[in-house]
């Protein structure tokens, strides 16, 4: 029945089960006296708030469960310190889509080696069921055309996901039509 991260930490602990508790938000620099931590559990506990410093001091944290929560989205900055995260559980959230779901997106797409689940839209209504992923790009579908930024790779696709691909060479062929070229390296 834990409210709180309690502040007694062994300073050496490697593997920290929170799990299914009633810690409703993380404050800033919660975890900064347990810098060796390698897993953390926080399942189950109603977190509605993480504070973008919450995790600061984590530099070795290598799996985070944030699954069964009650998060909409992070703040930007939350991730930041988490350098060698390597699984983050997300599942049974209410991923609120809409504009403040990209930064969790783009961090985690920035992350590639960083393995997650559980990133489903559960509101508002429109976007129930769509991966996050798929609402992001339908942000930018409804820009108008003309007007769109053309960066295919700053996008994952879905392997089923024919509708973007074609959206994707629509966007090539008028850029192509305007006489411009775009490189891309990186």
């Amino acid at each position: 029945d834990l409210k709180k991260v309690p502040g007694n930490i062994p300073p050496d602990i490697v593997k920290l089960d929170l799990s299914n508790n009633k810690i409703r938000q993380l404050r800033a620099k919660e975890f900064e006296d347990v810098s060796e931590l390698k897993i953390l559990n926080l399942n189950g506990n109603g977190i509605a708030y993480i504070d973008p410093a919450a995790f600061s001091g984590l530099n070795n944290l290598e799996e985070l469960d944030l699954s069964n929560n009650s998060l909409q989205n992070f703040e930007y900055g939350v991730l930041e310190d988490l350098y060698f995260l390597k699984i983050l559980w997300l599942r049974e959230n209410p991923w609120r889509c809409d504009y403040n779901i990209h930064y969790l997106f783009y961090w985690l797409k920035h992350h590639y080696n960083v393995h997650y689940n559980g990133l489903e839209c559960k509101m508002p209504e429109e976007y129930k069921g769509w991966s996050v992923g798929k609402y992001v790009r339908s942000y930018y579908e409804e820009c108008p055309k003309d007007k769109l930024p053309i960066y295919p790779e700053t996008f994952d696709l879905d392997k089923d996901d024919e509708e973007w691909e074609r959206h994707k060479e629509q966007s090539v062929q008028t850029v192509k039509k305007h006489g411009v070229i775009v490189t891309v390296i990186g």
